[in-house]
């Protein structure tokens, strides 16, 4: 009886170690999530922790702003050329870039406040399945990538989404 009470304590302190290690990591993306947003931010109403998460998966590891703004850089940032990293703010996530016959969706906010036009289940399905609400299946998204997402990140991602400006209509890329 002397030392079976010290075993649990022990057992006890390591599982609070782990669960605070494991907690760690995403503590680190909110953080970097915060301080990476490249728009300014609606988080009326919208849970933060949620918003900075997406936003870590949407700027640092999804590369969504390569596929969905046209062009992915301002002129005079573009990491590609030398350039200091200077984000497309004024067509971020609107869409417009061509890839064959399939040109990237906007995926801002509609007048509704929606991301791409979608409500959270729906938005979570198409990255899950690919499969649009018309019933065509997406080209050229990794969708089959996203899809092994955690729900939790999916929902963060599309809470990011939610916050940041809509942009209708989208610029005209340059030629």
């Amino acid at each position: 009886m002397g030392t079976s009470w010290w075993v649990t304590a022990a057992g006890a302190v390591l599982v609070f170690a782990s669960s605070a290690a494991l907690a760690a990591p995403e503590d680190s993306r909110i953080r970097v999530g915060r301080a990476i947003a490249p728009v300014p931010l609606d988080l009326e109403g919208k849970n933060r922790k949620q918003v900075w998460l997406g936003s870590y998966i949407v700027n640092a590891q999804g590369g969504c702003n390569d596929c969905h703004t046209a062009p992915s850089y301002a002129e005079g940032g573009d990491p590609f050329e030398g350039e200091p990293e200077q984000i497309n703010t004024d067509g971020y996530l609107c869409g417009g870039a061509e890839f064959g016959p399939v040109i990237s969706a906007n995926i801002t906010p509609d007048p509704d406040g929606l991301p791409a036009g979608l409500e959270r289940a729906e938005f979570i399905q198409l990255l899950r399945t690919g499969e649009k609400p018309s019933g065509r299946l997406l080209q050229v998204m990794p969708w089959p990538v996203y899809g092994k997402m955690t729900r939790r990140d999916l929902a963060a991602v599309y809470t990011y989404l939610s916050a940041i400006p809509s942009i209708q209509p989208c610029p005209t890329p340059p030629q």
